[in-house]
């Protein structure tokens, strides 16, 4: 009966269970929850999350987690008092949806101009939004980009004119191209769209707006929490700018030369795998000064024709044949003089790598268990200790079984394993505008090389959710 109740509350089964099994065994580790539930760690995992979210579970900060919960007569009594307050919110909003509130579109223009002045308008409202693009569409000649972020996709697909309008521009020649973030949610949306738009993603893209011709541009200034709301409090600014639209062009074309491929990032949920291409940057400064510095080529040929001298022309070619040779030796601290740092490229490599685990971590819902997992593979994977503590902050404690050394001919490993961690944490976290991650020098000791803070608003540790 009780768990009946509770599913008719709206959780589901293997809630239900948890809330049974930890109500009467308290302080219990996820894995041995699973067992009890006859589930994976993830799926128990992802349970407790959103039991603790609903208030009823609770967790220790121990490693590993433990969790309890309250008795089902509690568990029921604090879901019908959510519930009771669900219900005076929706009936106030319902309430102030009924009054008879029109929203217009403002705009700053001047009374007397010249048409060519640069002119803006706000828009209110998604499908005010999207009857606007629809416009564009249907007006543009040469070129229509659409900025899309993560869910644009799915409110394109949801305003068809708009989506009809942009189909056919592509139809009739125009170049539409769409930068998006895609989402595993969201990618059969795609489907819909004309094959000849071309579609890019990239990871540092959340905004999104549209530009047609180069002339007028769409920026967002809003967009409702809700990816799948109706858009009530989205805002954009319409500007009608040659000279704007020029410089935001640009800024897209940087982008768009450095996203990744459409089909290429869609294997990323099939294969769940970051299958992107790497660019890695190999080093910084002159490398013609630097390779002219070892073979001992002066800076400046001389101004004049010299008299031929065969021993000294022998003489110099045999100085640089030997040293040119010398470069051949196969040691690491050759390729430093070139200019060619083997220490950034491992840690990018490691980034890249790190980024993966993060992208492989992504259905843990809460940081600490992301953490977790996260020593767990670092720990198996024999790379050393990875920690986490709250005094005086909180912070992850970096330990490498092989820690740096000062031999300019070893391959600096040691920087790809921490550029995991660096990796790791900034995809996890870098998104929150309100979280900044700052690496310091730990003691030194193999086992507390660096710390990585995690900070959140001005300087005060970050609280993480459990």
């Amino acid at each position: 009966m009780w768990e009946e109740l509770l599913i008719d509350s709206g959780l589901n089964e293997r809630e239900v269970r948890s809330i049974l099994v930890l109500g009467s065994n308290p302080k219990m580790k996820a894995s041995e929850l699973a067992k009890e539930l006859n589930t994976t760690r993830l799926d128990a995992y992802n349970s407790l999350s959103r039991l603790q979210e609903m208030g009823i579970v609770t967790v220790t900060a121990d490693r590993p987690m433990r969790f309890s919960s309250m008795n089902v007569h509690q568990a029921i009594e604090h879901i019908i008092g959510m519930r009771k307050q669900q219900l005076n919110r929706l009936v106030e909003g319902y309430d102030e949806i009924s009054k008879d509130v029109t929203n217009e579109v403002k705009s700053s223009q001047a009374t007397t101009r010249n048409t060519d002045d640069p002119r803006f308008a706000v828009l209110k409202e998604r499908g005010n939004i999207y009857s606007r693009l629809k416009k564009m569409a249907e007006e543009s000649e040469e070129r229509l980009i659409l900025l899309l972020g993560q869910y644009g996709i799915l409110h394109l697909c949801r305003n068809p004119e708009a989506l009809e309008a942009v189909n056919n521009a592509a139809v009739s020649g125009v170049v539409c191209q769409i930068i998006t973030h895609l989402d595993k949610r969201t990618i059969r949306f795609f489907n819909d769209l004309h094959e000849s738009i071309e579609v890019r993603h990239s990871d540092e893209l959340e905004s999104l707006g549209f530009v047609k011709d180069g002339v007028e541009v769409i920026q967002y200034l809003n967009i409702e929490d809700n990816p799948v709301g109706r858009g009530k409090d989205d805002a954009a600014l319409i500007i009608e700018s040659p000279a704007f639209a020029e410089s935001h062009v640009n800024l897209i074309d940087t982008i768009w030369e450095n996203a990744v491929l459409f089909d290429t990032a869609v294997a990323r949920y099939t294969d769940n795998q970051i299958n992107d291409p790497l660019r890695l940057t190999i080093g910084e400064g002159s490398f013609l000064k630097n390779i002219s510095s070892v073979l001992g080529i002066g800076e400046q040929l001389p101004d004049e024709d010299t008299p031929f001298d065969p021993e000294a022309f022998f003489a110099a070619g045999n100085e640089v044949n030997q040293a040119r040779k010398k470069l051949t030796e196969g040691k690491l601290s050759n390729l430093k003089v070139l200019g060619i740092d083997i220490a950034l490229m491992l840690r990018q490599i490691g980034n890249r790598i790190g980024r993966e685990i993060a992208f492989s971590l992504r259905g843990f819902e809460h940081d600490i268990e992301f953490l977790d997992e996260m020593m767990d593979w670092w720990e198996y994977a024999g790379l050393g200790r990875l920690e986490y503590d709250v005094d005086p902050h909180f912070h992850v404690r970096v330990g490498l079984h092989h820690p740096p050394v000062d031999d300019p001919d070893a391959l600096p490993m040691w920087e790809m394993d921490d550029g995991i961690i660096e990796g790791a944490l900034s995809s996890r976290f870098s998104k929150d505008s309100q979280i900044a991650i700052q690496r310091i020098e730990g003691s030194g000791d193999p086992e507390d090389l660096w710390h990585y803070i995690i900070h959140k608003h001005a300087g005060s540790s970050m609280e993480l959710t459990e």
